[in-house]
């Protein structure tokens, strides 16, 4: 009994050794990393999506979202939001690096997350909804609609904080009061979880933290960067108020200048194509509808100022028009879709000298009389070298013979007016004496 007593011990010893030994061996998972940075749209939604997915499939220990947004859109912020709600691998939403902040949807972003974390000095809040849908007009709403959105904003907010009990209170007064604070009072308000100098940092913090019931063991966990597509990188970069102007401007020099210069076609393609991009960007960024229309009745001026004498006064006109109108095209108030007056300067002087010089030129050259080719003899007058009628007849033009017909008789020796020309064949009048 002693001997089998003896061997139970040692092999129960042995088994528990050989576990222990597998279990330090055992290696941890990976930590996922993804960089957000510039405005929240419908590319960041996709990138978003696309890392949790593949670290979750990939078993990872966490997914850190490593963000630095002035906000962006609501529609892409709800969309990232409920991805992260059905997200299978723990998130882990790091504003950083300082001056880094998580501004209006990213505030939304990251109190959704799991965990939520901010480098010092790095900043949080002002979720007021200043621009919701595709108006771009929060300032021009009426009070009753501009109610609606605050209070559909804050409800949203209220019920991220609630599910990640996170602050109530400021969650709401992100978005009424547009309440911005630091990474140290959102930490003392419990909007945010912790504080880390940098990433390795945030991993030894959020070490041993429990997370759906699962503790997380990120200490030394190997950090794998998830990078954009080629596909999100180009949504990323050309969802952006500044592409988007800049194409209405080959979409407006491409089509005009066509028309102006017939045959040049590569213009016309040119604008044709920018033309269909701008219309699907304009499904997706918050375009004011006013500024839209003072873009385009300063076209109007601008092509009016050709043809009537005003002596300037219209392309003046269409000068302001198109400034005032740029400077309208996207919600000033919202940082994330704010359009530079670096653009909108230039972009206007090259206009009004677009319009002055170059189509201004290709209209007037349009109604010039025709300068070389037979239809030059249209107008020109003849003398009948032998009688014309409808059937048949001679006139002497430019140092040629032609055949030439007429509706009424005309003797030789009588001078004609050519008023067209069908092949070879003249038609003419009499020319009234």
């Amino acid at each position: 009994m002693h001997i089998e007593d003896a061997m139970k011990r040692w092999a129960i010893i042995l088994l528990a050794g050989l576990t222990c030994g597998f279990a330090v061996t055992l290696p941890a998972a990976d930590v996922s990393l993804i960089n957000v940075r510039g405005a929240i749209g419908p590319a960041t939604a996709s990138y978003i999506a696309r890392a949790i997915d593949l670290a979750g499939d990939r078993g990872d220990a966490c997914l850190v979202i490593q963000l630095d947004t002035p906000g962006g859109l609501l529609d892409s912020t709800k969309d990232i939001v409920a991805k992260l709600y059905e997200s299978r691998v723990p998130t882990v939403v790091y504003v950083a690096p300082a001056p880094a902040r998580a501004g209006r949807a990213g505030a939304f972003i990251t109190i959704a997350a799991d965990i939520a974390a901010m480098a010092p000095h790095t900043r949080i809040g002002a979720a007021h909804p200043v621009s919701i849908g595709m108006g771009g007009e929060a300032e021009k709403v009426d009070d009753v609609m501009k109610k609606k959105q605050e209070n559909d904003t804050s409800s949203f907010a209220e019920s991220i904080a609630e599910k990640r009990h996170r602050n109530v209170e400021w969650a709401k007064s992100a978005v009424v009061e547009s309440a911005s604070i630091t990474a140290e009072k959102a930490l003392e308000l419990k909007v945010i979880d912790l504080i880390a100098r940098s990433l390795p940092d945030l991993l030894e913090r959020i070490d041993g933290r429990e997370v759906n019931s699962h503790a997380l063991h990120t200490a030394r966990a190997k950090v794998l960067e998830i990078p954009m597509t080629i596909r999100e990188s180009f949504l990323h970069t050309v969802l952006r108020p500044e592409v988007m102007f800049i194409l209405m401007l080959v979409v407006i020099y491409g089509i005009i200048g066509e028309l102006s210069s017939p045959g040049a076609i590569l213009p016309g393609v040119a604008g044709a194509i920018a033309l269909i991009l701008v219309l699907c960007m304009s499904a997706i960024l918050p375009i004011n509808t006013a500024g839209l229309a003072l873009v385009g009745m300063a076209i109007g001026l601008f092509i009016a100022d050709i043809f009537a004498p005003t002596h300037g006064v219209l392309t003046f006109g269409g000068i302001l028009s198109f400034f005032l109108g740029s400077l309208m095209l996207f919600n000033r108030g919202d940082e994330a879709f704010r359009l530079s007056l670096v653009y909108i300067i230039p972009a206007t002087l090259v206009t009004a000298a677009f319009f002055t010089f170059v189509v201004a030129k290709g209209m007037r050259a349009q109604s010039l009389p025709v300068r070389s080719g037979k239809e030059t003899m249209l107008g020109k007058t003849a003398p009948a070298l032998a009688r014309i009628d409808g059937a048949s007849g001679k006139v002497f033009v430019e140092g040629e013979y032609w055949n030439a017909i007429s509706d009424v008789p005309i003797e030789p020796g009588q001078a004609v007016v050519i008023t067209a020309i069908d092949g070879l064949t003249l038609k003419v009048k009499p020319k009234q004496t």
